[in-house]
């Protein structure tokens, strides 16, 4: 799949460890772009599930629909996901979209199932000084979730501050397709995206319900803060990821 991925290409913190709070300083949000339909997913699936034992990286699996033409529709895709890994492109200028495809901290893609060039993915991402310098905090507390975002002196560009909760884990029978008879777990997906607001350098706090995020089998959370805009996403100033229960 990922030879005709390529050749038909189409053309935003979501788990380490199960903290109460999160405030430990990630070195990577990694966005794993992929669909049950794609025959070369499944080995990027599995690694995106081994990146959740690290507790530097905030891995996220963003289930694409493009390909559920081809004789399986993705249970768990969702058309923003494609929406997100199309803006990637456009700003990256470079029109690739293709599953697996991993993007590092908004700014650096990867082929989803290569651990060797996700981590020098990570290394090149990590060279901009505003790369997930913001030391920001998310806590869950007497049935809300509490983020926390510092002021900061440095040149940073505007961000969107966004929650995405998470599946943690969701085991899939795929009955047609390339992965026909296949059952695929799939870690971190992202279900549910809540637009907390704007961060424009001074320091902010935002809390909503934690029962917002009570459907889907929702157990996690990640805070993003991200320069850009949906439309027009750039690198990752700063995340954390909760465990919600």
């Amino acid at each position: 799949m990922v030879r005709d991925c390529l050749a038909c290409a189409i053309l935003v913190a979501c788990t380490s460890a199960p903290f109460s709070e999160a405030g430990a300083e990630p070195r990577a949000v990694v966005e794993l772009f992929t669909s049950q339909g794609c025959s070369s997913c499944p080995p990027a699936d599995k690694l995106l599930g081994q990146f959740v034992s690290d507790p530097s990286l905030i891995p996220i699996s963003l289930p694409i629909d493009y390909w559920d033409y081809l004789g399986w529709k993705d249970t768990l895709a969702d058309p923003r996901n494609s929406a997100r890994q199309r803006a990637y492109s456009r700003v990256r200028g470079d029109r690739e979209v293709y599953t697996p495809q991993v993007v590092v901290n908004g700014s650096v893609h990867a082929l989803g199932s290569d651990k060797e060039a996700i981590e020098a993915a990570i290394a090149v991402s990590r060279k901009s000084g505003a790369t997930l310098s913001l030391p920001v905090t998310m806590t869950v507390a007497d049935g809300r979730l509490l983020v926390s975002v510092p002021g900061s002196v440095e040149a940073h560009s505007l961000a969107e501050v966004w929650i995405c909760g998470l599946l943690k884990a969701a085991t899939v029978a795929i009955g047609r397709g390339e992965n026909r008879g296949k059952t695929i777990t799939y870690h971190n997906v992202a279900r549910h995206w809540v637009r907390l607001g704007t961060w424009n350098g001074k320091s902010e706090t935002w809390n909503m319900p934690i029962q917002d995020f009570d459907d889907e089998g929702i157990d996690e959370a990640a805070v993003l803060v991200q320069g850009g805009t949906v439309e027009k996403p750039s690198a990752m100033y700063g995340a954390a990821v909760t465990a919600l229960h």
